[in-house]
Parts: C-alpha cells; structure tokens; sequence
C-alpha cells in the first residue's frame, strides 16, 4: 500500500549499508530510465554503457517503486538486463513495489522476482498510509 513505509525501509538500509562502506545507488525506477534514455542526447556527458554499468555493478543496488514507469518494450527490456545481471551475479538488489505494479512487468522480471532461493519477499499488507494528508500545511504550523 501507498505511504506504509517502503521507501523509508530501504533507505534505512541503503544507509546501513553506505556506513559500512558500500557502494550504494538509490533510485526511483521512473527516474532510472529517464536516465538511461538521457544518455542517447548529443548533449549527455556520460555514455550508456558507462551509466548501465555503474547500474549493474553498484555493491547494493535499490530500485524504489518497480512498477510505477511507464511500460513499454524498451523500459521492459532495460530493466530485465539489470536485474538479469545482478540476479546471475548475486549482487543484493532492494526493491520497493505496490503489488497491483508488479503485474504490468515482463514476465522475466517477475520470474526472477519469485524465486524464493534468492529473494526475500517483506509484505506489508495492512498497513496504513503514514505519510501527512497535506504536508505543506503541517510544515507552516
């Protein structure tokens, strides 16, 4: 569900795991792609290779909100090969996602995504939506 916490959770373990010294990349699934794609501008000063790479190889890699970007054939494709890469690697990868997301997602994704021998499923069922019905009015009180 929306606002139950998911993304402070992974947070709180991207920075136990920056503490300890890890190389961590934390990013929005939507933003992911959006900075992929940017690397096909004449004007981008990294190449994709490079940007997929630090992608692939980060010591944990947290992807918030799989799901949530638009679908479509190349975004299904790009996101398979990272999560193909790491999976066969075995690069601890944290993901956030509302179930009901999951179900657009190529089927490879989602393959690899329920297998028990090497993903740990943490579901938050019931849980309320914690976040401030208007945050802007509790930040002028």
């Amino acid at each position: 569900p929306n606002g139950c916490g998911k993304t402070h959770l992974a947070a709180a373990i991207a920075n136990q795991n920056l503490s300890d010294g890890a190389v961590v990349l934390f990013t929005v699934v939507p933003e992911l792609l959006a900075h992929l794609r940017a690397t096909f501008s004449p004007t981008s000063t990294e190449p994709y290779d490079q940007r997929f790479a630090k992608m692939r190889e980060a010591e944990l890699l947290v992807l918030d909100d799989l799901g949530s970007h638009q679908s479509s054939p190349w975004a299904n494709e790009k996101l398979f090969q990272l999560l193909n890469y790491r999976y066969n690697s075995g690069y601890p990868t944290v993901i956030t996602a509302n179930m009901q997301g999951l179900t657009g997602l190529d089927e490879r994704i989602r393959s690899r995504l329920n297998d028990n021998a090497l993903v740990t499923t943490v579901e938050l069922s019931g849980a309320i939506d914690h976040r401030p019905r208007n945050p802007r009015r509790k930040l002028l009180r």
